[in-house]
């Protein structure tokens, strides 16, 4: 058995204010897996003056669910051949999982990724841009940015107060359509906790 390893975020996505930063134990990545991916996903969705971006979203914590559940595992998928290339509107024809495709797509943004230069880190994004790594990536950094909190990322629901999304709906009725609701994830909705898909055995 590995031993546990951790990421640091900041407590305020964990809605937690009495300390400045909380380690979240990580079950699929390393620690220095997740730290590429923070620095991978913010360039993809990053921060600006007015709107948060991939760190502040956790989209880290909801990449590390999806790849250490079913997803990941390939569970659902067929996974026999015949092997062909194939439009992206197939999703992966490979016989890679989405855990093996991370693993080795990582390996391609080199160690000292994290302490590069903003300017240097897009180019080496734009050199992977349409290998099947950087496929999953950039549509996991955008599932992470706007999912129900229930999965790990959209912390704080700061991806659905962005664009202005009230969260799910329960009714119809006038007062649930309003505008001016603030965002509601379906456990604050519903009053009860929910195991997320990928945290089902």
């Amino acid at each position: 058995m590995k031993r546990r390893e951790f990421i640091t975020i900041p407590a305020a996505l964990a809605l937690n204010a009495q300390q400045p930063e909380i380690r979240v134990p990580l079950r699929f990545f390393t620690a220095a897996e997740a730290k590429l991916v923070v620095a991978a996903t913010e360039r993809i969705f990053p921060k600006d003056n007015e709107t948060p971006g991939a760190t502040e979203a956790a989209v880290v914590i909801y990449i590390d669910r999806q790849l250490a559940g079913p997803h990941g595992r390939d569970k659902y998928r067929y996974t026999k051949g015949p092997w062909r290339k194939s439009i992206p509107e197939h999703g992966n024809q490979d016989k890679a999982t989405p855990q093996e495709i991370y693993r080795e797509g990582l390996t391609t943004l080199g160690a000292d990724f994290v302490t590069q230069s903003a300017e240097e880190q897009d180019k080496r994004l734009l050199v992977i841009e349409r290998t099947p790594f950087f496929q999953q990536l950039r549509s996991h950094t955008v599932e992470g940015m706007f999912c129900d909190p229930v999965h790990g990322g959209n912390a704080n629901l700061i991806g659905w107060k962005m664009i202005g999304f009230p969260g799910p709906l329960m009714t119809y009725r006038q007062q649930e359509q309003a505008p001016a609701r603030p965002p509601r994830s379906l456990e604050q909705i519903s009053g009860r906790k929910f195991k997320a898909w990928e945290d089902e055995a």
